[in-house]
């Protein structure tokens, strides 16, 4: 019988991010090892069937609760909803050891095509190249959905691509884009067993300017 010690379990990659501002109050909790279980609550009901989309397909368990102006309108919430998801990613990824880094997916629904590639690198940037032919959907401004995806990238730390290939219909075109992320976001969180315990990068550190 060996008397190698057992490998020691992998803590939980779960957070809980609470934002609270004049404009928005939200609490966000994730767990990165989930099965795709959700509970969402924006007062948004585009964006809640997004970020439903954006569970179900990344395998991420996922709960939102956001009050905001929505008086006003949608910006404040749909940005900040971004942001505290982001940073709760972020907060559950830690040092980011052992991860895949890299994800991308090529999303089909009906007429449209979606690509999104995905470096979790700690270094922000968002590409967007997604043209909407609608002003709204449902009560909802499409210019907003990029606004989500860029809080989302910058706080979350990803290199993140988004970019529509064709498509008509821009219901399709934003689930398709929401689909892309969270297929090439499963990819990268997902643990490398070949190492576990090590960050993936030459560098040892994820961040900074290389």
């Amino acid at each position: 019988m060996s008397n190698a010690a057992a490998p020691s379990a992998r803590s939980p990659r779960r957070a809980v991010v609470e934002r609270t501002t004049k404009e928005t109050r939200i609490r966000v909790a994730v767990d990165l090892d989930g099965t795709g279980v959700y509970k969402v609550s924006t007062g948004i009901g585009f964006l809640d069937h997004m970020l439903e989309q954006l569970s179900r397909h990344s395998l991420i368990d996922l709960e939102v609760e956001a009050v905001g102006d929505l008086h006003i309108d949608f910006h404040h919430t749909t940005e900040d909803t971004g942001i505290a998801i982001g940073e709760a990613v972020a907060k559950a990824l830690g040092d980011r050891k052992g991860i895949q880094r890299y994800g991308d997916a090529l999303i089909p629904m009906d007429e449209t095509l979606t690509r999104v590639a995905i470096d979790l690198s700690n270094r922000p940037y968002l590409i967007w190249k997604v043209h909407f032919t609608r002003d709204k959907l449902g009560d909802m401004d499409t210019e907003l959905f990029k606004e989500w995806f860029q809080a989302f990238a910058q706080a979350a730390g990803a290199t993140l691509h988004v970019e529509n290939l064709y498509g008509e219909n821009n219901h399709h075109i934003v689930e398709s884009s929401y689909k892309a992320l969270a297929r090439a976001f499963c990819a990268a969180v997902e643990i490398d067993p070949r190492k576990a315990d090590a960050v993936p990068s030459t560098k040892g550190v994820l961040g900074g300017s290389l």
